[in-house]
C-alpha cells in the first residue's frame, strides 16, 4: 500500500494551483469585489449566486448552504474523489511529481474504483480512435465524410470505430490490466452465457466527456444492416456516467458559453459537430434522454444566471420535435436566462441543414430563433379549429394557460397581442382568460399544455439550506451572541501602529476582568469581524506582534473569541509569515467543527476596502481600532480601581495614575489611525 503524500508537496501543489481556474471548470465565476469571485453553487440549487471564491486565500465558501474548503476539498466533493485522488489529479494537470512518505507511488491495484474506470475509458477511446484509422474502420470513415465531417474534425472530436467483433475491446482491456468485473462496471461490455462481450460492435463511437474533458462514456451509431440493435446505443448508467447529468460537447463548448452567455441545445452527436464546424460553438446535446432538470442546473451554472443569457433549443419540425419542445418548456421557469427555439422550416436538423445548405444556414437558423413561449403558444393554438367559435374559445384558454407562466410581466402585453392576432379575438378576451386561469390551480385548468408536476409549479418548496452562520460564528454552548451588523465600507487612514513595547508593558499590568453582560455594539462587532478577516486573509499586512499580543478579552463576541483562539493555536500571525501558503488550512485545522463554516466564511468574504485605498491601510486601521477598544476596557477598570483605592495609599494611586496616563497616550496615537 502506498504511503502518504509528503506534506511539503501538497503545500507546493496548492501554491501552484489557482483555485478559481479549477472551480471555473465547473462554475462560471464573476467578479464580486476586490479579490473576490462569485457564481452559482454546484452543491445546491439556488437562483441567486452565493458561492464565493477568493483566489488569493485559496478558499471557497457558499453563503447559502455553508459548503467551504480549498481546491482539494472542492475536487473531492464535486468529483467524488478521496483526498489522495484529488491531490494526484491536480498534480497530473500541473505536471508535478509527487513524493510519498515510503518513496512509493500509488499502487495501481489499490487505486480507487472511479480512477480505474476513468483510466479504462481513456484506453478504450484510444483503441476506438485507432480502429477508425484501420482498414476495418473504412465504413466508419465513409459514414463521417458522407455527413460532412472530414478526418481532422473526427480527430478533434475523438471519434472512433468499434470493430465488428465480439471481444476486440474486451481483449485489449484485459491485456491492459483491467479485470472482467471492472470492464462490466464501466459499461463497456455485457455478460452472456459464454462470458462477457463488447457492448459496442460495428459502430461509429463518440466519446462522452465531463466538463474537465475526461471520457466517462460512449455513444455509438449503427452502421451495418444486420445490426438489429437501436440506431444509437449509449453507455448504461455507471459510477461515472449518468445520462441525465451529462451534456455531450460541453467540454468543447463551455468557454464559448461562458463568454457569449448563450447555450444551443441540439438533439444529437452529429448535430453538435455540425454546429461547431459551422461556427456555433456553444452547441451541446443530451445523451439518449430528454432535456431535464439536471441539465438545467448545468446550464445555469455556466451562464451564471445572467438575465441577458440565451438558451436556444433546436428541434425537428415534426411531431416528435414539437413534443421535445414542449418537454423542454416544462423547465423554462427554472431558467433566469431567456429561452428560445429554432426550428428549420423544412424540418432539417443542424447536420442535414449544413450538408444541404452550408455553414451559413446553420448560423442563420440559430440567429433566427424565436421565444420558446411563442412556439409553445403557437403549438397549443394549432390544435384547435379557429374557424369555429368553440375552437377559438378553447384556443384562448389553452394560450392563457401558457401565459400565466410568463415570468416577465412586462412582456405580457406583447403576448396578449400575439395571441389575439393569432386566434382572431380581442385582446380583452385574452386578458380575461389569463386572469381566470391564474386564479385556478394548475391541475384544474382546461386546455393547458403543462404537466401538473412541472418543476416550480406545485411540487413544493426546495429543501432548506444548511445553517450558514450569517449572524456571526456560533458562541460557546452557554453563551448567546448578539446579531451582527454589516461590515464597514471605509478604509482606515495610513500611519504606523503605536509603540509595541510600551503597549505590551501595559498589557502585562492589565487586571483580569471580563465584562460581557452589556450588549455588544454593532460598531464593535464590525471591528472584531474586520480584524479577524484581515488576519485570516492577509496576515502579511497585519502587524503580527501587535495582533498576537491582543488578550482574549479583546473580542467580546464569544464566537469571535474562539476564532482568535484558533489563530493562536495555529501558531499566531507570527507563524503565518513563514507558512502563509497553508495559513488558512492551519487555522481551519485548529478550529472546532462547529466553528469551521464561519472561519471559512471570514476567509472568503470580500474585505470592506474601497478600490485603490490599499488593504494594508485598512488592516492597520481596523487592528488599531480593536486595540483601542481593549485599551478602553482596561482604562475603565483602572479608573474603577482608582476610585476604590484607599486615599491614604499615595504610592498605589500614583501607579494607577501612571498606567492611566500611559494608556491615554497610546489611545491618542491609535486614534490617528482610525
Amino acid at each position: 500500500m502506498a504511503g502518504l503524500i509528503k506534506r511539503e508537496d501538497i503545500d507546493e501543489l496548492r501554491s501552484r494551483t489557482r483555485i478559481d481556474e479549477v472551480i471555473g471548470e465547473f462554475v462560471t465565476l464573476k467578479t464580486a469585489g476586490i479579490g473576490s469571485l462569485k457564481g452559482l453553487c454546484p452543491f445546491h440549487d439556488e437562483k441567486t449566486p452565493s458561492f464565493t471564491v477568493r483566489p488569493q486565500v485559496g478558499m471557497y465558501h457558499c453563503f447559502g448552504c455553508g459548503e467551504s474548503g480549498d481546491v482539494f476539498t472542492f475536487l473531492q466533493k464535486v468529483e467524488q474523489l478521496s483526498f489522495v485522488e484529488a491531490v494526484e489529479a491536480l498534480a497530473g494537470k500541473a505536471g508535478m511529481h509527487l513524493r510519498y512518505e515510503d518513496g512509493k507511488g500509488p499502487d495501481r491495484e489499490q487505486a480507487s474504483r472511479r480512477q480505474r474506470l476513468l483510466e479504462m475509458h481513456e484506453v478504450a477511446q484510444r483503441f476506438y480512435a485507432q480502429a477508425l484509422e484501420s482498414e476495418a474502420g473504412q465504413i466508419g470513415r465513409e459514414f463521417l465524410t458522407g455527413r460532412g465531417f472530414p478526418a481532422e474534425s473526427s480527430r478533434d472530436f475523438g471519434i472512433g470505430f468499434a470493430p465488428k467483433s465480439w471481444d476486440a475491446l474486451t481483449t485489449h482491456l484485459r491485456k491492459a490490466g483491467f479485470t472482467d468485473e471492472e470492464i462490466l462496471a464501466a459499461g463497456l461490455a455485457s455478460e452472456g452465457g459464454r462470458g462477457i462481450y463488447d457492448r459496442f460492435r460495428g459502430r461509429v463511437v463518440w466519446p462522452i466527456k465531463d466538463m474537465t474533458a475526461r471520457t466517462i462514456g460512449f455513444g455509438a451509431r449503427r452502421l451495418f444492416d444486420d445490426d438489429k440493435g437501436p440506431k444509437y446505443l449509449n453507455t448504461p448508467e455507471t459510477a461515472l456516467y449518468h445520462k441525465n447529468q451529462v451534456l455531450y460537447g460541453l467540454d468543447l463548448a463551455k468557454k464559448s458559453i461562458a463568454k457569449t452567455k448563450r447555450v444551443v441545445v441540439v438533439e444529437g452527436y452529429t448535430d453538435v459537430m455540425a454546429a461547431h464546424l459551422a461556427g456555433v460553438d456553444q452547441a451541446v446535446a443530451t445523451c439518449g434522454t430528454a432535456f431535464g432538470a439536471e441539465h438545467v442546473k448545468i446550464i445555469r451554472r455556466l451562464l451564471g444566471d445572467d438575465p441577458t443569457g440565451q438558451v436556444i433549443f433546436t428541434f425537428d419540425g415534426d411531431a416528435a420535435g414539437q413534443k421535445a419542445a414542449l418537454k423542454a418548456f416544462e423547465f423554462e421557469n427554472l431558467f433566469t436566462a431567456q429561452t428560445f427555439v429554432a426550428v428549420e422550416p423544412d424540418g432539417l436538423d443542424p447536420c442535414d441543414l449544413r450538408m444541404q445548405k452550408g455553414d451559413a444556414a446553420v448560423r442563420e437558423l440559430i440567429d433566427g430563433c424565436k421565444p420558446l413561449f411563442e412556439f409553445v403558444i403557437t403549438t397549443a393554438v394549432s390544435r384547435f379549429d379557429l374557424d369555429t367559435v368553440e375552437g377559438r374559445i378553447s384556443a384562448v384558454r389553452a394560450a392563457a394557460d401558457v401565459l400565466t407562466d410568463i415570468r416577465d410581466r412586462n412582456s405580457l402585453s406583447h403576448y396578449y397581442r400575439f395571441v389575439a392576432g393569432r386566434i382572431g379575438v380581442d385582446i380583452d378576451e385574452v386578458e380575461a382568460a389569463v386572469r381566470t386561469a391564474a386564479r385556478q390551480p394548475k391541475q384544474n385548468r382546461q386546455g393547458g399544455n403543462q404537466p401538473t408536476n412541472r418543476p416550480g409549479f406545485g411540487d413544493g418548496p426546495p429543501s432548506a439550506p444548511a445553517q450558514s452562520y450569517r449572524n456571526g460564528p456560533p458562541p460557546p454552548p452557554a453563551a448567546q451572541a448578539p446579531a451582527e451588523a454589516a461590515p464597514e465600507t471605509a478604509a482606515a487612514s495610513a500611519g504606523e501602529i503605536a509603540d509595541e513595547r510600551r503597549i505590551e508593558y501595559v498589557y502585562d499590568e492589565r487586571p483580569d476582568v471580563s465584562n460581557l453582560s452589556a450588549p455588544i455594539s454593532p460598531a464593535r462587532l464590525k471591528t472584531e469581524k474586520g480584524a479577524l478577516m484581515v488576519a485570516l486573509q492577509h496576515p502579511e499586512v497585519v502587524n503580527a506582534k501587535l495582533f498576537d499580543s491582543l488578550s482574549g478579552k479583546a473580542f467580546e463576541h464569544p464566537g469571535y473569541r474562539r476564532i482568535q483562539e484558533a489563530i493562536t493555536s495555529a501558531g499566531g500571525l507570527g507563524a503565518a509569515g513563514t507558512t502563509q501558503s497553508n495559513w488558512a488550512e492551519r487555522v481551519l485545522e485548529a478550529s472546532a467543527e462547529d466553528l469551521k463554516p464561519y472561519v471559512a466564511q471570514l476567509l472568503v468574504t470580500p474585505l470592506p476596502v474601497v478600490e485603490g485605498t490599499g488593504i494594508d491601510r485598512f488592516a492597520r486601521g481596523i487592528v488599531a481600532r480593536l486595540f483601542d477598544y481593549d485599551l478602553e476596557r482596561i482604562a475603565k477598570e483602572l479608573h474603577s480601581r482608582l476610585q476604590r483605592q484607599d486615599t491614604g495609599d499615595g504610592a498605589g494611586q500614583a501607579v494607577l495614575l501612571g498606567q492611566l496616563q500611559t494608556l491615554e497616550q497610546h489611545r491618542a496615537r491609535l486614534k490617528t489611525l482610525m
